[in-house]
């Protein structure tokens, strides 16, 4: 009779039929047909009966029945080959089929028995076996949970324990867990992405509880409140009080006012000063707020909502409020009452009477170029008229310098947008109305603010590295490629110039409640004016460890502002039943909405020169993906004005903050030119982010 055997080939069991064979292997013909050469070392068990496919269904049956308790209790404690525990199990020689299911047995349960070798195996020891049948237990149980899980949402409804992690399943998942194993289990079979099988099953109530949510969770992971044990504010040592009556200059919405101005006369000369808040009085290195607001490093804006650096009770201590005796560093500016040039410069920490909160919405359009011109500001009603109208003819010679030193003017015909979203009840919901302002770059009032910023900026910026005392700067080199200016700003401790600016030195220090590098910077100031050993020296690993990380979350709070600013604007063209919109062309496929700030591409269509303007045809929107479709209508014959436009820099800005760069490179700090950011009248130095509510 022919001769069959059964072996072990790539960690599996086969059988088959001998057709020729030497000392050390056999040429072996397997059921299908196919014919292997076989090791005598692998082979298991010889046999003439029945047929090798034969023999391994049969096996396979007989194993399935055999009880792994009672074969591991009849094992020996030892090592053993199948085949001895066969006979012993039996009660007599083995069959061919008896010994091949006790070796199928063996070999399906190594829980029950350690392999140790071709066809031989030990007993697992028993505290060893009662842990691996706990933990095979406890995995099957996760299955059937996993299963159930998967099942509920496969059915359309979200399951309590993955609604409770909704967020978590995607912003910091384990994946190791059985809830996130269920929801991609569930998402492969629904054939979507796990974020939308969780919005479609009410797990995440809405887009806009997704984009809020998982950025808290991410940015936020202790919750957005203050500790309750924070010190009370005003802790300082006393200081004198300023013989002027100062005047600040924000939105109506603005609660952390920084900043405030005043003009007086000594001895014939003319004064403008530029007083800060300064809780860095109060608010040393080794504060315990100082934690707090190091862990934040900025105050968040976004529609609707604010965040805030200092906890309110701070703010509201040293925020420059009118009526009250406030501290603050005075930046006293000397300037020529004709030509409006700056003479000379001297700090001091002092209080100041704020008598004035101007606000921008309610001035605006009585504060005119042309007003000012005519001197009628003051039978206008405006506050402080004959104040702002020196102040801004200042303003226009300080712009002017800058512009020399730039080689090339500021776009000032731009173009701010504030989105404000009515968050009555105190939670943003997607159905909230929303209201799209907007205030062109350069006018009066936003000129005065951004250009006595900018130089009390530069002045201090200057002053640190006169004083030798360590600083974080803003510089900028440009370079020239293609006709246009390519240096990125750069946050660090060496002076340099910032050339974008047209300003030798530029140090942040005039937003010190909600910015920290502002307010690490008046702290190095404030040891000047006093005298007082500066709170970091040079190569102060804690202040480069504030460059670094300031870096990540300022542009962390940027993109989630741009998100949301996006996302607010998609809900007003759902508001407004807009089906049909403007847009101007940027470049190429780039374009801007009208009367929105929102950037979008728009693949197909032709090309058109740079400023042409348009009609597009609203198709959709997606709140997720925060992008727009839609499509060309027809061209308009006309044109946006050029100081309308976008600058270079503010359009590489918009690919990198909209989401039009590749996923791989990394964010950059803004693109920061005065027309375009801090610097200019924009949401930045003038404490005017886009939506922010009282």
């Amino acid at each position: 009779m022919p001769q069959h055997l059964l072996f072990e080939e790539d960690g599996a069991f086969k059988a088959g039929t001998v057709l020729s064979g030497t000392d050390a292997a056999y040429q072996v013909e397997l059921p299908s047909g196919k014919r292997s050469k076989v090791k005598n070392s692998n082979v298991l068990l010889r046999f003439e009966q029945p047929a090798p496919a034969q023999l391994l269904a049969v096996a396979q049956r007989d194993a399935e029945a055999i009880e792994l308790d009672f074969l591991w209790e009849c094992a020996p404690q030892d090592e053993f080959a199948f085949d001895d525990l066969a006979r012993e199990y039996h009660g007599h020689p083995p069959t061919p089929v008896e010994a091949a299911a006790i070796l199928l047995r063996l070999h399906s349960a190594p829980v029950y028995f350690h392999r140790k070798g071709r066809g031989r195996y030990r007993p697992a020891p028993p505290e060893i076996l009662r842990a691996a049948l706990a933990a095979v237990e406890r995995k099957r149980q996760q299955q059937e949970r996993m299963d159930a899980f998967a099942a509920d949402l496969v059915a359309g409804h979200a399951p309590e324990t993955i609604e409770r992690q909704a967020i978590a399943l995607l912003t910091r998942p384990d994946r190791n867990s059985v809830e996130f194993k269920a929801l991609e289990q569930a998402a492969s079979q629904l054939r979507m992405s796990p974020l939308h099988v969780l919005l479609s099953r009410g797990a995440i109530a809405s887009p806009l509880r997704w984009h809020l949510d998982s950025f808290f969770a991410t940015l936020f992971p202790r919750g957005i409140g203050f500790a309750a044990d924070l010190p009370p504010a005003g802790a300082h040592e006393p200081l004198p009080l300023a013989d002027v009556a100062a005047f600040s200059i924000d939105d109506s919405t603005t609660t952390e006012i920084d900043d405030a101005f005043s003009l007086q006369q000594r001895d014939g000369r003319t004064i403008v000063g530029i007083h800060i808040a300064a809780p860095a009085a109060a608010i040393g290195r080794d504060h315990p707020l100082d934690a707090v607001a190091r862990s934040r490093m900025s105050t968040l804006y976004a529609p609707g909502l604010k965040v805030t650096m200092l906890p309110p009770h701070w703010i509201d201590a040293y925020s420059l409020a009118a009526g009250r005796e406030v501290p603050v560093l005075s930046l006293y500016v000397e300037v020529d009452a004709v030509s409006g040039t700056t003479l000379s410069f001297e700090t001091r920490l002092e209080r100041v009477r704020i008598a004035a909160n101007l606000r921008h919405d309610q001035l605006d359009a009585l504060v005119t170029p042309e007003q000012i011109a005519a001197d009628e500001l003051a039978s206008a009603g405006v506050p402080f008229g004959d104040e702002l109208a020196f102040l801004w003819r200042v303003a226009n010679t300080l712009l002017a310098e800058r512009e020399r030193v730039r080689g090339k003017p500021e776009p000032l015909g731009r173009i701010d947008y504030t989105i404000e979203v009515d968050s009555a009840g105190g939670e943003l919901v997607p159905d909230a109305h929303v209201t799209v302002r907007t205030r062109r770059r350069g006018a009066p009032l936003d000129l005065i603010v951004a250009e006595l910023m900018i130089l009390a900026n530069s002045h201090w910026g200057g002053w640190l590295a006169q004083e030798k005392r360590v600083g974080i700067y803003r510089s900028q080199s440009l370079s020239r490629v293609g006709g246009r200016p390519t240096g990125k700003v750069r946050m660090s401790t060496t002076p340099a110039p910032h050339d974008g600016m047209g300003v030798a030195h530029y140090a942040w220090s005039s937003s010190p409640l909600r910015r920290y590098v502002d307010l690490l910077n008046q702290r190095q100031l404030i040891s000047i004016v006093t005298g007082e050993a500066p709170p970091y020296q040079f190569n102060d690993a804690e202040v480069f460890a504030v460059v670094s990380a300031f870096d990540v979350v300022y542009s962390a709070y940027a993109a989630f502002q741009t998100s949301m600013e996006r996302y607010w604007s998609l809900r007003w063209l759902k508001q407004e039943h807009i089906t049909r919109i403007g847009a101007t062309v940027l470049k190429e496929d780039l374009l801007r909405i009208d009367g929105l700030p929102f950037v979008t591409r728009l693949p197909a269509i032709p090309v058109l020169p740079r400023g042409q303007r348009v009609e597009l045809e609203v198709l959709g929107t997606d709140e997720i993906a925060l992008t727009l479709e839609a499509r060309l209508h027809h061209v308009l014959t006309t044109a946006a004005a050029e100081e309308e436009l976008d600058t270079e820099e503010d359009i590489e800005e918009n690919e990198q903050s909209q989401g039009f760069q590749p996923a791989a490179i990394p964010v950059e700090m803004p693109a920061e030119t005065p027309a375009a950011n801090a610097e200019q009248p924009a949401r930045d130095e003038s404490n005017r982010p886009s939506g922010v509510a009282p």
